[in-house]
């Protein structure tokens, strides 16, 4: 498929479905794909809550991206914080880097830092949009590009989910969008700062994410059902559409 057949199907699946699913919300992470998302939703026109997780963690080269992009783009960007009583308690109670002890800490630290701001982002939302793409690791492979997240009770579209990372950044160069910085220093994954590093030549797109960590465990939780498993399956009202 060409970049200009594969632009023309995402966009479709973009207006579709917020048309169906409205109010919408855009997650972004301000990563490659993110930033392949936003401008698309810009250049749409689409009406779209564009929102972003700061966990007190980020790298400041994602800082100054957020900055860039609400100016480039001239819309607003909501910026959305942990509860700072919740990051007190877990600090005090397991110190400041107690993500490297084990798992546990380190998906309860992300939930305090990530889940529970987005759930308070998403109350009243139809529809969650995200840059999730099946090439990106193995707990992604199956990705749908329409589910309903049973966990969060609206429709999750990923709308890049088959598209290849050579796709997102000839789109990036195409269309001169700006990114994180941090991609050229070898992170195609870009996550806080401490629980983020540079990938090896061979390795995954996240295989910096959490890296002392097995691969099928390298999930924050925004993209998991209440077992743990990403939702793989197509809601079927919206096959004929989106897959």
């Amino acid at each position: 498929m060409t970049l200009e057949a594969r632009i023309g199907e995402t966009s479709a699946r973009l207006c579709e479905a917020v048309a169906a699913y409205s109010p919408a919300a855009f997650a972004s992470s301000f990563g490659a794909e993110d930033m392949v998302l936003l401008d698309l939703i810009d250049g749409l026109g689409l009406e779209v809550d564009v929102f972003t997780l700061d966990t007190g963690r980020l790298p400041e080269e994602t800082h100054d991206l957020i900055a860039r992009a609400a100016i480039d783009y001239r819309r607003p960007i909501r910026v959305l914080f942990p509860d700072a009583s919740e990051v007190e308690a877990f600090v005090a109670a397991h110190g400041v880097n107690a993500f490297y002890d084990s798992i546990e800490l380190r998906k309860r630290c992300c939930e305090i830092r990530k889940l529970v701001p987005l759930r308070r982002v998403l109350r009243g939302k139809r529809l969650w949009i995200t840059g999730l793409r099946r090439e990106q690791s193995v707990t992604r492979a199956e990705v749908a590009v329409l589910a309903h997240d049973d966990a969060n009770g609206l429709m999750k579209l990923n709308p890049l989910a088959d598209w290849s990372e050579q796709e997102v950044w000839a789109y990036v160069k195409n269309f001169d969008v700006p990114t994180n910085l941090l991609h050229r220093r070898g992170y195609p994954s870009i996550g806080c700062a401490p629980c983020t590093r540079a990938v090896q030549p061979g390795e995954d797109p996240r295989a910096g994410r959490w890296w002392w960590e097995q691969a099928a465990s390298r999930e924050c939780g925004l993209h998991t059902d209440p077992q743990g498993r990403l939702v793989r399956k197509t809601a079927a009202a919206a096959r004929a559409s989106f897959d």
